[in-house]
């Protein structure tokens, strides 16, 4: 009989898993700023057209690439932050499949210019996933990564794409929650040629709050920093009344079911649903740590995130969470003394 089981050519396998990893623009903006911060950026800068649809370009000053790493990084499962399944206990960077890149760069008219040392640079050139050429240029150390005509060669995504709007609103949200937990670090974003988001670097997490949530936000929040054992949660939490007068984009509910958890826009299971046990308290948390000497730490080994786009965490340890939510009231309480 003829054989009916074939493994797939890459080029299909690149664009399934580019599916998985990047659903719309706004999963290519978070997957890249990420990349950025993982590179050690300090300043990160984020331009699209359409929405995502027709461009999106991420620039930033990290660590960069030589020519090796740069050509390397676009295979798939090449990277840069684990070598041996020992190192998945205690990930403390964003990405560490190596699926990101070439993921994109299968679905787009992908172009990465890098540089490592701020003399030579490397430009590599890829359309659907086919390398068209790769040349050193002039560049300052970092990394820009051009992104154009997301799902070009796969119609059947672009199609489910949503409004410009909506697309628009989801990019925004990906890059302002990156900003809310990372306040040492600058952004911009840029939308159709207009300044939406710029915040400078080295700001408090109140600075940034109210950058980019807003002064009349920030004066509903009250601030969180309490220890469990070895964990220790540093945040904000809001009155469910506060959340409910405040309108708009700059609602601390709007993120209940979706906390940024150890810088990262994931929702922790038994944190994140403030309707399923009392108090009923949105939670907001900032950094989440576990540390023999008690520092504030942003990631530790027993979370994980083993969704492909990250968004969601999970806890080997959880019983630290119920005395965590009880913590809440007296916090609540206090403020209204």
């Amino acid at each position: 009989m003829p054989r009916r089981i074939a493994i797939l050519p890459d080029a299909v396998a690149d664009q399934i898993a580019a599916g998985e990893v990047v659903e719309r623009p706004g999963s290519a903006v978070k997957e890249l700023v990420e990349n950025a911060l993982d590179a050690g950026a300090l300043h990160v800068r984020v331009d699209l057209e359409q929405g995502g649809k027709t461009l999106i370009e991420v620039s930033d000053d990290g660590c960069g690439m030589g020519r090796e790493d740069a050509v390397l990084a676009l295979d798939r499962h090449a990277t840069s932050k684990i070598r041996s399944a020992a190192d998945l206990v205690g990930i403390r960077s964003f990405g560490f499949r190596g699926e990101a890149l070439p993921a994109i760069a299968s679905v787009s008219r992908f172009r990465l210019l890098t540089s490592e040392d701020g003399n030579e640079g490397t430009e590599i050139g890829v359309t659907g996933g086919r390398v068209d050429g790769v040349k050193s240029l002039a560049r300052q150390r970092g990394t820009t990564v051009t992104v154009r005509g997301l799902f070009f060669n796969t119609p059947a995504r672009r199609k489910f794409l949503r409004s410009v709007p909506s697309e628009t609103r989801a990019a925004h949200d990906a890059v302002a929650t990156l900003a809310l937990t990372h306040p040492e670090v600058g952004f911009e974003l840029h939308i159709d040629g207009r300044s939406r988001l710029m915040v400078p670097p080295d700001q408090s997490p109140d600075e940034r709050l109210a950058a980019i949530w807003g002064h009349d936000l920030v004066k509903t929040l009250i601030t969180l920093d309490h220890a469990v054992g070895s964990f220790r949660v540093t945040g904000f939490i809001q009155r469910p009344g506060d959340a409910a007068n405040l309108e708009g984009p700059r609602r601390a509910g709007r993120h209940r079911r979706r906390q940024p958890v150890a810088g990262h826009g994931a929702a922790t299971r038994g944190v994140k649903g403030p309707r399923r046990r009392p108090p009923h308290v949105p939670l907001q948390l900032g950094n989440l740590g576990r540390d023999a000497t008690m520092r504030n730490v942003k990631l530790f080994g027993e979370g994980v995130l083993p969704h492909l786009r990250d968004v969601q965490a999970k806890w080997e340890d959880k019983w630290w969470i119920h005395p965590l939510a009880s913590q809440t009231r007296p916090a609540i309480a206090a403020s209204t003394n």
